[in-house]
């Protein structure tokens, strides 16, 4: 399984390559920012076409990762669906993926910013859940320690010689986690942005996901 483990308010966890976050103890996987029927929402309010395999990618990739960890509970950490009308637009087939991924399982849909939880697709909803010693939310709440949340797509650039790279990235300090969107064709807001820099302490690590996941001190603006 490749990932990168760290200490966490006195947990081992591992930032999966794929954006999951795998808590083995407790055989907890959590995800974030689905935001399956992105395809669809942009079509209906914009007309315009994206390639429409978005959903059966993120599925997909969630799947491997449950498979590979074995997990006994998947928490979907908010924006699991792009907007309301999503839910409705999904196909059958992606209906009997997720209800297969749920069998013999806890899954719990946390309310997001963009949706409140798919109710009828099976699972246990909430605003938050509390799990001790961690908390798991959508939006970070400034004044909450051991907190998991996703929300902002957080993303960091890692600069060699004459390139640079992006990527979707984790963030954590001594108080919180930020996870990075799941979801294919997700976009991303820079870990230097002012938003991300006022939540996270001076001592935060960003740990970039793809093939070979990495640690580094999180980028910050310059100002």
């Amino acid at each position: 399984m490749n990932g990168y483990s760290f200490s966490f308010a006195g947990l081992a966890l591992t930032a999966l390559s794929s954006g999951a976050l795998w808590w083995h103890e407790e055989r907890v996987l959590t995800v974030s920012d689905l935001h399956l029927g992105k395809s669809d929402r942009v079509a209906r309010r914009s007309g315009s076409l994206l390639p429409p395999y978005e959903v059966q990618d993120t599925l997909q990739r969630l799947d491997n990762d449950i498979m590979q960890t074995g997990a006994a509970t998947v928490i979907c950490l908010g924006d699991s669906f792009d907007d309301l009308a999503a839910t409705d637009s999904l196909s059958e087939d992606a209906r009997l993926w997720i209800t297969r991924l749920q069998a013999g399982r806890r899954w719990i849909w946390i309310e997001g910013n963009h949706d409140p939880g798919p109710t009828e697709l099976g699972g246990s909803h909430h605003m938050a859940l509390s799990m001790p010693p961690l908390t798991f939310r959508h939006i970070a709440d400034s004044g909450a320690t051991a907190e998991v949340s996703g929300h902002y797509h957080p993303k960091a650039t890692v600069r060699g010689k004459g390139h640079a790279a992006t990527r979707g990235c984790f963030l954590y300090d001594n108080s919180r986690i930020i996870l990075p969107a799941f979801g294919t064709y997700t976009g991303g807001l820079a870990s230097t942005s002012e938003a991300i820099c006022r939540l996270m302490r001076p001592e935060a690590v960003a740990i970039l996901t793809g093939p070979a996941p990495i640690a580094i001190p999180m980028p910050r603006s310059a100002k």
